[in-house]
């Protein structure tokens, strides 16, 4: 099993990057698993929509350009449905048999995913109504992975 995590931007805070490293640490033993950084449009404060949609649209083009044909891509939205931890673990298996063991989870940038990039997924998933720290998604969702790969193996994981 093969897990892709594509995100924009870069991990600035060592607090974060630790945390990162620990959990793919932790997954490693269930299937390999890289993040793939992708720079972030500089824009301005204060932005107006058309300069955050023209962000958007160039941070998704350089998603885009990393994704494979065939490829499943699940993008991390808001707007999505939401799961459960074991509901995550059932979804997480389930994607799996269907992407052939290979996985690709898209984190956008701190305005979100282009209009192409949404169409592009195969799947799309909140990991909570909440807004986290850009940055902070990342380790949510390799928390989330370990966890997920926990349950499906009936191993004790604390709660």
């Amino acid at each position: 099993m093969r897990i892709r995590i594509i995100a924009i931007g870069k991990i600035k805070e060592d607090y974060l990057k630790s945390g990162i490293l620990e959990y793919l640490k932790r997954i490693r033993p269930y299937c390999d698993i890289e993040i793939i950084e992708v720079n972030d449009s500089p824009v301005r404060d204060n932005p107006n929509q058309s300069e955050i949609e023209r962000v958007k649209n160039e941070e998704g083009r350089r998603v885009l350009k990393l994704l494979k044909t065939g490829e499943f891509c699940v993008n991390l939205d808001l707007e999505k449905q939401e799961f459960s931890s074991e509901e995550f673990a059932a979804f997480l298996e389930k994607k799996l048999e269907i992407a052939g063991a290979f996985l690709t989870f898209v984190i956008g940038g701190s305005y979100g995913l282009s209009d192409e990039l949404k169409q592009r997924a195969n799947a799309s998933i909140s990991l909570s109504k909440m807004t986290f720290l850009h940055q902070m998604t990342r380790l949510v969702l390799l928390e989330q992975i370990y966890r997920g790969f926990k349950i499906l193996n009936h191993e004790t994981y604390h709660k």
